[in-house]
């Protein structure tokens, strides 16, 4: 059975806490941008901190039946972007967070609280 898209968001949030990512943020983006439904933004230490976490989140959403539409970045690793349709992942190394703002771009959209299991570092899906 196919996630829905909030379990697929706590699921990605999960695993990037689980591989040391931080500054987590989902923004529920319907009525804001057509381009998806919900965006989650983190950050990784160093870019391939961020590429490990990309490829964490893959491996962990094809368990789940899910696969991206596309990806880009995994190359460099300073900026990732997963489009898996109904959400974006935006993986970034800090200071690039920071200069695109993303946030700031989508500020419309409402935040999405997330379930993250931070006593035990494992999903609850």
């Amino acid at each position: 059975m196919a996630l829905s898209s909030k379990e697929s968001l706590d699921l990605v949030a999960q695993t990037i806490f689980d591989k040391k990512g931080f500054n987590i943020l989902a923004l529920d983006v319907r009525g804001v941008t057509s381009l998806t439904d919900y965006i989650l933004i983190a950050e990784g230490s160093v870019d391939r901190h961020v590429v490990a976490i990309a490829k964490e989140i893959i491996a962990v959403l094809k368990e789940k039946g899910e696969k991206p539409l596309s990806s880009e970045g995994l190359q460099t690793g300073d900026w990732i972007v997963l489009d898996y349709l109904n959400f974006m992942i935006h993986l970034f190394m800090p200071g690039i967070r920071d200069k695109y703002c993303l946030e700031e771009l989508f500020r419309e959209g409402e935040v999405v609280e997330l379930n993250i299991d931070i006593k035990t570092g494992s999903s609850q899906l």
